[in-house]
């Protein structure tokens, strides 16, 4: 049986990722550090499979990343560990610093020894769509610049170069994918459908940014991880695949939607409107990407129409109330990165 190492695994889109290598009959070791955002609830399903191994690890750990590695022989290694939410980017930009870019040194430099010695092995590093930094108009492929805003966008983009540096340089086996902004079971309520959730199911208002037209490109969750899977399995070496759905939404839009779905299911409390709130500091308008490479070059295209997947991932928080009670409610709550 295969073995696949999965770098931040407890976290949302890692979790996800873990769950879809499992029931494709892989071997996976999570490798994570245990920060705020990663949570054992998302493990619950497959916890005691016994393909699945966990190991507490930082990638600044690099000694025992290194005898992780070496010891577990994975044919890949999809690095899922990083800081990712933009207001904590803001306000604290030091840890994106350490996990996004030393954290990814220290793997590669690892990397470069183990590939060495297992010739079939891949890493695929997954980077985000605010690299780019704001999109106007038309979308971003490939070959755009990087023009990132926040601290956050700005650490993805140096471990997208290092990683592309590597490549070049010392011919690791690696592949960076860029992905639009994932929704759908698991997500930290830090982020904003999650956010929008807790606080219709607790009858509070709903925050939104500015005039609420920053728009977004969505993608459910387990269409990302597919994504993911169909990289690894046909993906050419050193190359880079944006990852979306071509689905455009500004914010004002998603939580329309969400009270929407949310009174077919629910009654909902009075207090449940849409509240305006101070702009996040140098918020981007507009990401949007081009994606067309992965679909031509490796057959992939998203599966789970958004307003579908939205309702799937209300019934997911509305059914899983203990995931909620297991995140420090401050950690939900309070308004972080204004400066």
């Amino acid at each position: 049986m295969k073995k696949i190492v999965v770098t931040g695994g407890l976290g949302f889109i890692g979790s996800n990722l873990i769950e879809l290598l499992l029931k494709k009959n892989y071997r996976v070791l999570n490798i994570d550090k245990i920060t705020y955002s990663s949570n054992f609830y998302n493990t619950l399903e497959f916890l005691k499979s016994p393909n699945y191994k966990f190991i507490k690890c930082d990638l600044n750990n690099k000694s025992k990343l290194n005898e992780a590695i070496f010891k577990y022989k994975p044919i890949c290694i999809f690095n899922l560990a990083a800081e990712t939410h933009v207001d904590r980017s803001i306000e604290g930009p030091e840890s994106f610093i350490k996990s996004n870019i030393l954290g990814v040194f220290n793997l590669l430099e690892i990397f470069r020894k183990y590939s060495k010695k297992n010739k079939k092995t891949r890493l695929i590093h997954i980077s985000t769509d605010e690299v780019y930094g704001d999109i106007l108009k038309g979308r971003s492929h490939e070959g755009f610049p990087y023009r990132p805003s926040s601290p956050y966008a700005a650490s993805k983009a140096s471990s997208d170069h290092l990683v592309s540096s590597y490549v070049r340089t010392y011919k690791i086996p690696a592949i960076v994918t860029n992905c639009s902004n994932n929704y759908g079971p698991k997500q930290h309520p830090e982020k904003l459908i999650p956010k929008l959730i807790y606080n219709i199911l607790n009858n509070k208002s709903l925050p939104i940014y500015g005039n609420g037209k920053n728009s977004r490109e969505w993608i459910y969750v387990v269409d990302h991880c597919e994504a993911l899977l169909k990289v690894f399995q046909k993906g050419k070496i050193g190359e880079f695949y944006n990852i979306g759905s071509n689905k455009n939404l500004d914010n004002l839009e998603i939580c329309e939607s969400l009270i929407k779905i949310a009174k077919e299911k629910i009654k909902i409390g009075k207090n449940v409107k849409i509240k305006f709130v101070k702009d996040r500091p140098g918020h981007d308008v507009r990401y949007a990407l081009d994606s067309k490479k992965i679909l031509v070059k490796l057959g992939w295209k998203t599966k789970v129409n958004f307003i579908k997947g939205l309702e799937k991932t209300f019934l997911w928080y509305l059914r899983n109330d203990r995931y909620y009670k297991s995140i420090s409610k401050t950690d939900i709550v309070k308004r972080i990165g204004k400066i």
